[in-house]
């Protein structure tokens, strides 16, 4: 079967899809229209999303109608002059799914891809940014890790910093490094985050923005 006819039937499960801000992380505040894929393995017991977990309750679609729905939806919000917003592919775990035909098609249209993941599945792809954000539940393949452009470890109790620490290790030495309280344990965690990044300053911290200013 040639590339062109399997890009052309390649469906993806598509939970969701909405233009924000990016909430997390390096690109936190930047316009970002966001895909959010169907399927998850990972089962993270604290996840905002575990609707996203059966990839079979969720409609299929085309790259083509994936792709033009962004362009429709984004293009419509901004002069035609002005840059594209990035591309965040998200879920569930995005990986799950082969991404090359998609972020080819999405790079033909001038956008940049940046994908969040728990590299808990082998890489696929094309990307101009990609978050590890890696879960104890189902551990990153090693071989994701040096290909990080940011780590981002979610902190739940105060034995995820040795786990931070763990696969800080593991990726490039230019990786960016976040710490992000669990949202429901925030007020908890976040004060113990500040203390150990004053302690250890290679890292910084990353707040679930869009939670505070209320947009998706």
């Amino acid at each position: 079967m040639s590339v062109v006819t399997e890009n052309k039937n390649q469906s993806l499960p598509v939970m969701e899809s909405f233009y924000t801000l990016q909430g997390e992380g390096y690109h936190q505040g930047k316009a970002a229209y966001f895909i959010r894929l169907g399927g998850c393995d990972v089962g993270c017991v604290w996840c905002d999303v575990k609707e996203s977990w059966d990839e079979n309750k969720h409609p299929r679609f085309t790259i083509d109608q994936i792709v033009s729905k962004t362009i429709s939806e984004t293009s419509n919000q901004q002069p035609a002059t002005s840059r594209k917003p990035i591309i965040v592919i998200t879920g569930g775990e995005p990986l799950m799914h082969n991404l090359d035909a998609l972020t080819r098609a999405l790079h033909a249209a001038g956008f940049k891809t940046n994908i969040e993941t728990s590299g808990a599945h082998p890489l696929s792809g094309a990307w101009n940014w990609i978050c590890l954000s890696p879960k104890k539940f189902k551990k990153p393949l090693e071989e994701i890790c040096p290909k990080a452009n940011e780590l981002k470890v979610v902190i739940f109790n105060k034995h995820d910093f040795s786990w931070a620490e763990e696969y800080a290790s593991k990726v490039a030495a230019d990786c960016k490094l976040y710490l992000q309280p669990e949202w429901d344990k925030a007020a908890e965690v976040t004060p113990l985050i500040i203390g150990y990044i004053k302690a250890h300053p290679q890292w910084e911290l990353s707040l679930q923005l869009h939670k505070y200013i209320n947009v998706p």
